[in-house]
């Protein structure tokens, strides 16, 4: 199994920026693409941006620009970075990440609040 841990969430002010991360554990030998996700209240949950094993990425249209997806596979840990942060970037994000088996694993996720 793949256990994933979020940090790097909190209050923050519009325009500065912040870092998450997500490190795995357990079977990582068996992911294969990562990704972030994140939930507004009362929005479902929406993709934001995906990382191959290979670090091949593909970001959502809302995401491309200030959003930057990265990964070290050596230490078992994915990023996101956003930067120019607005209002609407409130959200809890969670870290996702798919095995070369078909199964997927969720993180608990992190909150990231944008204040004025």
């Amino acid at each position: 199994q793949v256990q994933l841990v979020e940090s790097g969430g909190g209050l923050v002010q519009a325009g500065g920026s912040v870092r998450l991360s997500c490190e795995a554990s357990g079977s990582t030998f068996r992911i294969n693409a990562m990704g972030w996700y994140r939930q507004a209240p009362g929005l479902q949950r929406e993709l934001v941006a995906t990382i191959s094993r290979s670090g091949s990425t593909n970001y959502a249209d809302s995401a491309k620009g200030r959003f930057t997806i990265s990964r070290d596979n050596a230490k078992n840990t994915m990023y996101l970075e956003i930067n120019s942060l607005k209002y609407e970037d409130t959200a809890v994000y969670y870290c996702w990440a798919g095995t070369f088996f078909g199964t997927q694993a969720w993180g608990q996720g992190t909150q990231v609040t944008v204040s004025s």
